[in-house]
């Protein structure tokens, strides 16, 4: 690099010599080296500027994180309006382990719903109180409904689902579908090469319902496999003897261990099994198979089922029923090993003839085929075949190119990777996998493939990723001629002195992270530096960018340098004047920091030690004495470009989805709502903010609080209600959220069906989580939704 730099000099004079030793100087001589380090989704996608695929495109992902409870089951509850009586409920909405219950009796009026926590309330299945001699008697409000309420029972209950009673009560109380799925569970898989056929094997591990299975009677974890528990090849125990299929010992491994062996170990995980069952619940949601159109002797396209790199044409040899048929690839040589897997209509990878052409993808020629350019017509004329119809091929659903997600490393089943769709043609990805020791090929997935993830996916589920491989800087041995740096246009070094005062632009943490110097080198271009820095470790560097070109003095020597900042995706930048010269750099430095509000000595040339003259240390977050009597600016509370011209976004970044959280389903049939009326038990009035606790009070559970903190508003922010928002639509809340700010937002609240009573009860965290809203839109609309709460507390809660 050095002597790259010296040969810039030779040919450029002067100017080579100024430019070599604003760079070599200013590094002070860093080796760049690929270290693995701390790998952060959200700060990647940020610092990039790359899009995340929506989780909603996971379909598998979006099934895990259901309930167990469905809407529509019915159970049986406490009645709490008489002790000691209980009346049948069904579910109407379920959030984790919260359920929204209305007593059967109430129809579609839903002033009774209330929910209960599944984990401490009273609720039993139903026929409990028939079996423990309870009484069964409805709600008083409902009690003149019906005159016989037997037959209005029956009715209700004939052909209805109920809960099941393993979920309700006992160790498996509560747990969500893939948690019921425990390490030793025993469930049947169906044979690779022969769909007639299944063995039982047993759960080592479960990540969010990938499972690592090994077949009952072998013990070399070699022979593991890694499964989602939706894939069509699980099935409960005893499957196969209730659908008279056979149960034998995988094909290609059937010979490890003799007949006694294999069925003596399954005799042992069959005792082992009926002492905890695997409920059935964890199957309900296997989607039933298509049935197909192919026949023997069909040919298609298909991504190569041994190696995910390319796609083959491969023949159907076998068609074993409406629901499964066998493919091989096409090899034409006469040693060839023949590769088969069993398919049925919905199997990801297999395309109609033609597809890699119609779709610009190379297609790989069938081995032995002698044409040196692969032609379908002629190749179905030379195996006298035929292509099997575009009708017997699934439909499509789409991601979009430069998307990342986590995918399984095809190669090593075990192993999850960062991965960037590179291309999407149809049905299929083709996913570049990152921080592989040893580099391979984009490797072709199905969008339906379950194996792939939504970003964010091992870390909620506490799995290891392989991410990228990051560039970090070391520092060496200067070897640059320092003594060259001298004269009117050059400083010494500038200090950044951690320990002082930082302000309330400037984040102490990133300013912690600063090197502790910078230069020598040229003034304008050591002070530049130092100002990038300060920039990004802003709180906001759009602000800072405009508090840093107030910054000047009619007697300076200056020269215009250009700032950039970014900030939430968009790129800002000024036009700064800096002082060129060596007597001015200490001015200079002053003035920035009195306009940072922060210490003199934050940085500049003077080393401070662990105390600073200043005395900033005893300075509070907000507030410095040394500039009470200058008067400068506070920050804003907002940020806007359009506050001058010197700050102007470069680009607008597509809007980027939310981070992958792994949380619990809310499924619901007639949405998220509650009637119990919030009362106010608590109000504590300081200088700036109002606690408020709203206790929610149900039949099965007296604990259940939501802790809303309302913001104190100026009288003119105030709002007056004309009716109490506790009687409030999903159109009254619609009409009112479009009369404010945040009108864009109104369609989110129709479409979860937000009444009166759900608002009064959404806080920050809900808002961000439940209506995946960045941060800065999500305070905009909380600061609404508090105006409504402060309005009900003062004009209703009484």
């Amino acid at each position: 690099l050095m002597k790259n730099q010296f040969a810039s000099v030779k040919m450029n004079g002067n100017e080579g010599l100024e430019k070599v030793l604003q760079t070599s100087i200013l590094v002070s001589g860093m080796d760049c080296v690929e270290e693995e380090v701390d790998f952060n989704w959200e700060e990647y996608l940020e610092e990039t500027g790359a899009t995340a695929a929506p989780h909603t495109s996971f379909r598998h992902v979006e099934l895990s994180l259901q309930s167990s409870f469905q809407p529509g089951m019915k159970l049986e509850v406490a009645n709490k309006g008489s002790l000691d009586t209980y009346w049948v409920a069904t579910i109407i909405t379920t959030c984790g382990q919260l359920l929204l219950l209305r007593y059967c009796g109430y129809g579609d009026d839903r002033k009774a719903d209330f929910w209960c926590d599944v984990m401490t309330a009273e609720l039993h299945p139903v026929g409990w109180c028939a079996q423990n001699n309870k009484t069964l008697q409805p709600p008083e409000a409902i009690k003149e409904k019906y005159s016989d309420w037997t037959e209005f029972l029956i009715k209700e209950l004939t052909g209805s689902r109920t809960a099941p009673a393993n979920l309700l009560e006992g160790p498996l109380r509560g747990k969500n579908t893939v948690d019921l799925i425990v390490v030793g569970c025993i469930l049947e898989v169906r044979d690779a090469f022969e769909p007639s056929v299944y063995w039982a094997a047993r759960v080592q591990c479960n990540v969010g319902g990938r499972l690592c299975l090994s077949y009952v009677g072998l013990n070399d974890s070699s022979d593991d496999m890694w499964m989602f528990y939706l894939d069509t090849r699980l099935r409960p125990l005893g499957w196969a003897k209730e659908n008279n299929l056979s149960l034998k010992p995988p094909t290609d491994l059937c010979d490890l261990r003799s007949s006694s062996e294999w069925t003596e170990a399954l005799d042992e995980a069959t005792t082992e099994t009926l002492k905890s069952p695997l409920p059935l619940e964890v199957f309900k949601d296997h989607a039933d198979l298509s049935t197909h159109s192919f026949r023997a002797g069909m040919k298609l396209e298909m991504v190569s089922p041994k190696e995910p790199f390319h796609i083959c044409p491969v023949s159907v040899t076998k068609v074993y029923n409406e629901y499964y048929f066998q493919i091989r690839v096409d090899d034409l040589t006469a040693e060839a090993t023949p590769t088969r897997a069993v398919c049925h209509a919905d199997s990801p990878g297999i395309l109609p003839v033609q597809w890699c052409l119609k779709n610009g993808v190379g297609l790989e020629r069938p081995q032995g085929f002698e044409s040196q350019d692969f032609d379908w017509a002629d190749y179905l004329k030379h195996t006298g075949a035929e292509a099997a119809p575009d009708v017997c091929f699934p439909n499509s659903r789409g991601f979009c190119k430069d998307m990342w997600l986590e995918a399984v490393n095809p190669l090593q089943p075990s192993e999850l990777c960062v991965a960037r769709i590179t291309q999407v043609k149809g049905r299929l990805l083709w996913l570049r996998l990152e921080g592989l020791t040893k580099p391979q090929p984009d490797c072709i997935v199905d969008v339906e493939s379950m194996n792939i993830f939504p970003v964010g996916w091992c870390e909620a589920n506490g799995y290891p990723l392989t991410h990228l491989l990051k560039t970090v800087c070391e520092e060496i041995p200067l070897l640059s001629p320092v003594s060259l740096v001298n004269g009117k246009y050059c400083c010494s070094q500038l200090f950044v002195n951690h320990h002082c005062f930082s302000g309330p632009y400037l984040n102490k943490g990133r300013i912690s992270e600063l090197p502790k110097a910078v230069g020598p080198g040229k003034c304008a271009v050591v002070l530049k530096e130092i100002l990038m820095m300060l920039i990004n470790s802003a709180y906001k560097p759009g602000r800072v960018l405009r508090e840093l070109q107030m910054v000047e003095d009619p007697q300076w020597n200056c020269q215009e340098e250009t700032l950039k900042a970014k900030y939430k995706g968009k790129s800002y930048r000024s036009t700064m004047r800096i002082v060129r010269t060596a007597d001015q750099v200490s001015e200079f430095c002053r003035r920035v920091c009195e306009r940072l509000q922060c210490c003199p000595n934050l940085f500049g040339p003077t080393i401070v030690s662990d105390k600073c003259p200043e005395n900033c240390f005893s300075q509070t977050k907000t507030k410095y004495t040394y500039y009470k009597k200058r008067k400068v600016g506070r920050p804003s509370l907002g940020e806007n470009a359009q506050d001058g011209d010197m700050t102007k976004p470069a680009r607008r970044r597509k809007k980027r989805k939310a981070i992958f959280v792994q949380k619990k389903r809310r499924t619901s049939i007639v949405g998220y709502h509650t009637t119990e009326s919030p009362q106010v038990c608590q109000t504590k009035n300081t200088h700036s903010e109002i606690f408020t606790c709203i206790s929610l009070v149900t039949p099965a559970s007296k604990q259940m609080q939501a802790h809303i903190k309302v913001q104190k508003f100026e009288e003119e922010d105030r709002l007056v209600l004309e009716r109490n928002p506790l009687e409030w639509s999903v159109s009254d809340v619609v009409d009112f959220i479009t009369s404010t700010d945040c009108a864009s937002l109104a369609k989110i609240f129709q479409e979860q069906d937000i009444d009166g009573q759900a608002l009064l009860l959404l806080t920050l965290p809900t808002v961000q989580e439940c209506m995946d809203l960045k941060l800065g839109p999500a305070i905009k609309l909380c600061h609404q939704i508090e105006r409504v709460k402060v309005a009900f507390y003062s004009q209703f809660a009484n």
